[in-house]
């Protein structure tokens, strides 16, 4: 008897989601512990992978609500493998039937295939970025090893063409259970928060200063450049622990004191906005900051990022200025109290004991729930970052 596929549970209080994509087609011969499907929640996207080889069969399409446990695919553990180096014709056959699946003859990635390039090359978030932005891979220089087309491509390839004329003036597509969660949570926050953002600029000479000093050391030693996010981090935990009223959340009636600093870091993703956290920032280096977020980075990227990397932050960082922002009021990540707000570094002219100097400079902003914070406490809070940020020394130093 086939063996059935089913939804797998993702979290606690995830009930559905959405059938994202299959990595193989249905007739399919997979292998013991290969991705065959994408199951998309409101808070993560999670791959499931056969649990024994055999031939697959599809029950559910890609794109269809799914709830968890449900039966979508069955595995005949007595089919025969292939022949190595042959052609699996049923596969091809009824791949090419199945129109609703991500390897439709008439896709992208089946028109590549017929120009010399191998569908089996692409990996799995690679071929659903192209088939979700409708980009023929055939067209996009890769950048990864031996050529190798990576999403940072395909996102590239998305915005540098114009979208060409298709005779309708609208298109209309479903929200991704994400985007549903992301939308949900903002509006809360605006709404159950006493929300208010307070502002500061910070002169990045001295951070910037000691990146050009010691980055070769740092990437020779560690491995991983040195960059911005590491030492904000640093300040952010100085700041929670001089500020503590910013380290705390409501429940109810009563006000829950952090005593650790799981910080949050924002991270931007195709498929909205994560916040992976930090566990125990205050008693990461500078190195173990920068490869955690790294981590988190390609995880995220590669759409493997789980509910526990999500869970548990007491503060959020956000950095707009990665794509250009010069100033913005980040919305609360509830149930924190507190989210920092990091903004393009700009040359500006600046005082600088009665001299007028070009420095680079970011403006900061902190955005706090009233309810929990004062005007005073936040005000002292976003000026730590500031001497901080500006003396960095002094900290990673402890003086």
């Amino acid at each position: 008897m086939p063996i059935e596929v089913k939804v797998p549970a993702v979290g606690e209080s995830i009930t559905s989601g959405i059938l994202g994509v299959w990595n193989k087609p249905d007739g399919a011969y997979v292998k013991s512990g290969e991705p065959i499907f994408e199951i998309e929640t409101d808070k993560v996207t999670a791959e499931v992978v056969a649990e024994s080889a055999g031939q697959l069969k599809h029950l559910a399409k890609a794109g269809d609500t799914v709830q968890i446990g449900q039966v979508v695919a069955s595995i005949d553990e007595k089919a025969k493998a292939p022949a190595e180096g042959s052609k699996d014709k049923k596969e091809a056959s009824n791949g090419s039937k199945e129109k609703s699946s991500r390897m439709e003859a008439s896709t992208p990635v089946a028109a590549a295939v017929g120009r010399g390039k191998n569908a089996d090359d692409l990996s799995p978030a690679v071929r659903y970025q192209t088939e979700e932005k409708g980009i023929n891979p055939a067209s996009i220089q890769g950048t990864g090893k031996d050529g190798r087309i990576l999403k940072g491509d395909v996102l590239a390839a998305s915005v540098s063409p114009a979208r060409k004329p298709t005779g309708e003036r609208t298109l209309r597509k479903k929200m991704t259970p994400l985007r549903q969660k992301i939308a949900a949570r903002l509006l809360s926050a605006q709404q159950d928060t006493a929300h208010l953002t307070t502002f500061n600029e910070v002169d990045l000479s001295n951070i910037m200063a000691l990146r050009t000093k010691f980055q070769d050391r740092f990437v020779k030693k560690h491995e991983i450049k040195l960059g911005f996010m590491s030492f904000f981090v640093k300040a952010v935990v100085h700041a929670l622990q001089t500020v503590p009223a910013i380290n705390a959340r409501l429940d109810g009636e009563e006000i829950v004191q952090n005593n650790f600093y799981d910080i949050g870091v924002a991270i931007s993703t195709e498929k909205g906005l994560l916040v992976p956290v930090l566990r125990d920032a205050d008693q990461l280096s500078l190195a173990g900051i920068e490869k955690a977020i790294a981590t988190y980075a390609k995880k995220a990227r590669d759409g493997k990022i789980t509910l526990p990397d999500l869970e548990g932050g007491v503060f959020t960082i956000t950095n707009g200025g990665v794509f250009g922002s010069l100033l913005s009021t980040p919305i609360l990540n509830p149930p924190q109290c507190g989210i920092l707000g990091m903004h393009t570094i700009q040359e500006r002219p600046v005082a600088i004991s009665g001299r007028v100097e070009i420095r680079p400079m970011m403006y900061l902003a902190l955005t706090y729930d009233h309810r929990l914070v004062d005007g005073r406490e936040a005000v002292t809070f976003l000026a730590t970052i500031k001497e901080v940020a500006e003396n960095p020394a002094a900290v990673l130093l402890e003086v």
